[in-house]
């Protein structure tokens, strides 16, 4: 996905040049995707979710995005129908659900190297 293209180590077009040098047919699959690769709803998606702010407590880590100003930065990007709405935040809680689950993961591990001490 997107937003792990990091863990993958190559932008689209390091992965196209790779290919064509290679002589390899290209797999759409394994190609690393780009923004612009996503319809413009994504990109604003993105756009609202890293807008909103965190909620983050000092004993359990980060619980979430504060979905406060949600209605503003509708207005704001000019977002009116029922469903657009709905299918962005769709999209906001799939990327919130995965910074929630890295964020535990992270807790974790942290927590269990200070047991093992």
């Amino acid at each position: 996905m997107y937003l792990k293209n990091d863990a993958i180590g190559m932008t689209k077009d390091q992965y196209l040049r790779m290919v064509e040098q290679t002589g390899e047919e290209i797999d759409w699959e394994r190609c690393p995707p780009e923004i612009s690769d996503f319809p413009e709803s994504v990109y604003t998606a993105i756009s609202i979710y890293s807008a909103l702010t965190d909620r983050v407590y000092a004993d359990v880590g980060y619980t979430g995005k504060d979905f406060t100003n949600l209605n503003f930065l509708y207005e704001y990007h000019e977002i009116k129908e029922k469903s657009e709405k709905d299918w962005i935040f769709e999209i906001i809680l799939f990327l919130d659900k995965r910074e929630i689950k890295e964020s535990q993961r992270q807790i974790k591990a942290a927590h269990d190297k200070i047991k093992k001490k």
